[in-house]
């Protein structure tokens, strides 16, 4: 989705005006009732907090007036309820203003349509306009006050715009029956434009037959930051969508035709199927940020794999923090090996604290590579490895299934294998540890520690069980834990390195996919290790570990299974090491097994933002025909 399409269900604003807060876009009408209380409800469809302080409404007939909210602060997927202070009429419009008088929001019926009351149903914030059949649902989802089935009128969307001069708009029927049009209205979102009848910008535009189209160019003109606002017949709001500088341009589509979000095309459609094959949205609520990048052909043999094992998101996930624009920064299919020759399965991250232009990267398939920049991709570094080198177990055998990485305070690179890919039903928990500066194309443990005797239950003989172990590895240095009072399991004191003469300069945190523990390991000169105990993330499984000096926290990832989550901990006031707060991943991003994350070192930082990076283990993006399908790694910003 090109340049913060919003997908809203009525006339969005004007730009905003400075003092407008931020994400103020992202608030919606979502119900109304006109009935004794003229009560609204608004909600946030966004993924940051908006300041509602100061907003001011009106109808039909009165200027705006102040209201008091129940909140002065609508929290991303929230809800804020008032009631009119100057009443609501059978028929009526409701507009909703900024502090500042820009236009946020409005919604029209017509009589009765809002008695008890008029909720949006399909989805709050996005759905379609439709008269309740049951009780009022303020504060919550709309959901048990949608009538069922939703009329056939709420069932006509806009399904594609283009702002490029011939400035057309389609509307798209899914529902069973034709509707009829022709008196619908629709303006843009010019306050000073009075709306126009379909028919008189299409004449032939009189009715559009289910799983029909009809199309018609704008006579009000749109333009580079617009919207098209649709009414019918008796005044009712049915849809509309808002799009910012160039997203209209070829067109903007819904994909899926006729329900999904929308997203820049790469080709118009219109009269027919949407292509679906531009700069892609996200699902799951209005989305502000871009996907960006990617294309390009996928190479024969290349498959990649659909994500498996999705899960709800944690119900005290917070929004990600840092910004919503995410680019798509590597090559189709860019990892294929003679082990992995479907060019999925890249895995583990990990940011090189002494050289952040480098980043490492674990393919499952027992393949280690160095990334660079270079036209904004992440690409093998030729100077090292341009295909990669491919890593084994001590003694130069076996294939580590090397799903998760770090480098230590010594600066070699720290791998985790769940098992040898040549006996998978049997599993090898191990993290192995490798020089990168040793020569040739293939490279051998410096030293290798197996702890697969801690985790009987991943050993009975299947191959899925045998999967589940040892997924990511983060070193976190002694000085954080000792300058946080971290206290030793072993000793139950205050924990002291010097008690551990051959583990180096930190400890290692490995996370186990099987029940989302991490277990701490002194990874000892001699080949011994020392096991500190179990940390319970409150996740259901892990994909990857990392410190991050940043934030001062170790970053526990999930993937789909866990609703793309990541977990920042912390040492609490007792010394142990819990949970601090969880962040979803950028809402534009795909739902996948995103198996791998990394956030660069704070010298890096620009405006107050650093470099993270993600990877898709199955590169599936959203699928065939789309423009991160074949793509592994995604890169976006986390505040310093």
């Amino acid at each position: 989705m090109l340049a913060g399409l919003l997908i809203t269900g009525m006339l969005a604003a004007q730009p905003a005006a400075a003092a407008d807060p931020a994400g103020y876009l992202n608030v919606r009408v979502n119900e109304v009732t006109s009935s004794n209380s003229d009560t609204v409800e608004l909600y946030n469809t966004g993924s940051t907090a908006v300041s509602i302080s100061g907003w001011k409404m009106s109808d039909d007939s009165f200027s705006p007036q102040s209201f008091s909210p129940s909140s002065s602060t609508i929290p991303a997927g929230g809800f804020v309820t008032f009631n009119s202070p100057k009443g609501l009429g059978d028929s009526d419009k409701l507009v909703i203003y900024t502090a500042g008088g820009t236009v946020v929001d409005r919604v029209e019926w017509a009589t009765d349509r809002a008695t008890p009351g008029m909720a949006r149903c399909g989805g709050d914030g996005t759905g379609a306009w439709v008269t309740a059949t049951s009780a009022s649902t303020f504060g919550a989802s709309n959901a048990s006050g949608c009538p069922s089935p939703i009329p056939a009128a709420s069932r006509v969307r806009i399904n594609e715009v283009t702002s490029n001069g011939s400035d057309t708009v389609e509307l798209y029927n899914g529902g069973t029956s034709a509707v009829s049009v022709g008196a619908w209205r629709y303006v843009d979102s010019d306050t000073s434009h009075s709306p126009v009848s379909v028919s008189s910008s299409s004449p032939s535009a009189t009715s559009i037959p289910a799983g029909g189209y009809v199309t018609f160019n704008s006579t009000v003109g749109l333009g580079d930051t617009d919207s098209v606002f649709l009414v019918d017949s008796s005044g009712n709001t049915i849809d509309s969508v808002t799009w910012v500088t160039d997203g209209a341009k070829p067109s903007d589509e819904r994909c899926a035709n006729g329900t999904g979000w929308f997203r820049t095309a790469t080709t118009a459609t219109f009269g027919n199927a949407n292509s679906c094959s531009g700069s892609t949205g996200g699902g799951g609520g209005t989305q502000t940020g871009r996907l960006l990048g990617g294309g390009g052909s996928i190479t024969s043999g290349c498959a990649p794999e659909a994500p498996s094992g999705t899960g709800s998101t944690p119900t005290d996930t917070l929004a990600w923090p840092g910004g919503l624009d995410v680019t798509i920064t590597d090559n189709a299919c860019a990892f294929t090996t003679s082990t992995g020759a479907e060019g999925r399965d890249l895995s583990g991250l990990a940011f090189d604290p002494a050289n952040p232009s480098v980043l490492w990267a674990a393919k499952n398939k027992n393949w280690l590579y160095k990334l660079v920049k270079s036209n904004g991709k992440w690409i093998p570094d030729a100077t090292w490895s341009a295909t990669g080198k491919q890593i084994h177990f001590a003694g130069g055998s076996g294939e580590p299934d090397s799903e998760g990485l770090t480098v230590g305070g010594n600066g070699h690179i720290y791998v985790t294998s769940e098992r040898d890919n040549t006996k998978n039903t049997v599993p090898k928990d191990t993290i192995l540890e490798f020089d990168p500066a040793a020569t040739g194309s293939t490279l051998t443990p410096v030293h290798q520690w197996d702890m697969t005797s801690q985790f009987p239950q991943l050993n009975t003989g299947s191959k899925d069980d045998a999967n589940l172990g040892f997924e990511g590895v983060g070193y976190v240095p002694d000085s954080w834990l000792t300058a946080n009072g971290w206290v030793d399991p072993l000793t139950g004191a205050a924990y002291d390195p010097a008690s551990y003469p051959l583990h180096g300069s930190g400890l290692f945190f490995a996370g186990l996919e099987w029940d989302g523990s991490l277990h701490v390991y002194g990874l000892n000169s001699d080949g011994t290790f020392t096991t500190f105990g179990t940390i319970m993330t409150g996740k259901a499984s892990v994909m990857d570990v990392t410190f991050d000096a940043g934030t001062q926290r170790i970053a526990v990832t999930c993937d789909n299974t866990c609703g793309e989550t990541h977990t920042f901990m912390k040492v609490n006031a007792s010394g142990a090491i819990v949970p601090d707060v969880t962040y979803t991943n950028p809402a534009v991003m795909p739902t996948d097994n995103l198996e791998g994350f990394a956030v660069a070192p704070a010298s890096t930082c620009v405006n107050g933002f650093r470099e993270a990076v993600w990877s898709d283990d199955g590169i599936y993006g959203f699928g065939s025909g789309s423009s991160s399908y074949g793509h592994a790694l995604y890169s976006g910003t986390f505040p310093c």
